[in-house]
């Protein structure tokens, strides 16, 4: 499929929370800008549109099940935990320091609406199976959302789990991968092609679709209509840009993860997304 998300032009509301990011990095010193900016608009679409949930009932037993398999973009969710008011947006401003609860990756148990402790990448997808699994034996109709990175699919655990879901017909998961060409070696197709990526999805008997993961009306039209067949966990690949945003960061490696940024740099993020 042909996409192209470096065409999209970000509204404010994607400016907004990318500012929300910086915010945090700049508080913390450091962080995976990069891996964050390219999820954003994937997971605004869904706290914004689509999934259920409760903010001052985080274990609301009806609620959407959501992992950030790809734990080190958690700003990107710290944003939208923050702006959805799961926790203070002032959290934001501790990100990182030794008395947050906003850490590097995000850890259940400690941060309100953070399901599953993830970092250590290839585990999101397994961990999503059995909560599918888990929701399917207790009769309970909502889904499992799972946000992969396009590196972390290199880990065997993935195709595994994906084994296990296509087996099981898991109709209730779905697998949503930040396609954005780049991991912290390098480009994905040089570190480790996936291609012909949504073909292995199929191959492991997921319903498969790609889209431009900047486009959120796309997005939105997409995450509405699922499962795309009632038999089937579904896949969808996101065509996305590494530092999606920031034009000086935009399909560049090497700011996967930044660290002791100066204040010029700082500034130079917020100039980007229109200010501070």
């Amino acid at each position: 499929m042909t996409v192209s998300p470096e065409a999209i032009v970000l509204d404010e509301r994607s400016l907004y929370l990318r500012r929300l990011v910086v915010r945090a990095l700049d508080k913390g010193g450091r962080g995976h800008i990069g891996s964050s900016m390219s999820a954003i608009e994937i997971l605004r679409v869904l706290y914004d549109d689509v999934m259920s949930y409760r903010p001052t009932e985080p274990k609301w037993p009806g609620r959407d099940r959501f992992i950030l398999s790809k734990g080190h973009g958690c700003l990107t969710q710290y944003a939208l935990l923050a702006d959805k008011g799961f926790i203070p947006m002032e959290a934001l401003d501790t990100f990182c320091m030794r008395h947050s609860i906003l850490g590097g990756h995000p850890e259940a148990g400690k941060i309100p609406g953070v399901e599953a402790s993830t970092g250590a990448l290839g585990h999101g997808l397994p961990i999503g199976v059995g909560l599918a699994l888990a929701a399917r034996i207790q009769k309970q109709t909502h889904k499992v959302w799972v946000v992969m990175g396009d590196g972390e699919t290199n880990e065997g655990s993935v195709w595994e789990a994906a084994m296990s879901a296509g087996k099981h017909r898991l109709s209730n998961l779905v697998a949503i991968i930040d396609y954005n060409k780049l991991q912290s070696f390098g480009p994905t197709a040089e570190v480790q092609d996936m291609e012909p990526f949504a073909d292995k999805f199929r191959a492991f008997n997921f319903a498969t679709v790609e889209v431009n993961g900047h486009d959120t009306e796309a997005l939105r039209t997409l995450f509405r209509s699922l499962p795309l067949q009632g038999d089937k966990p579904t896949a969808i690949i996101c065509h996305t840009v590494k530092g999606k945003g920031i034009p000086f960061a935009e399909g560049r490696a090497d700011w996967h993860h930044k660290a002791k940024l100066p204040e010029s740099e700082i500034a130079g993020l917020y100039d980007a997304l229109g200010g501070r």
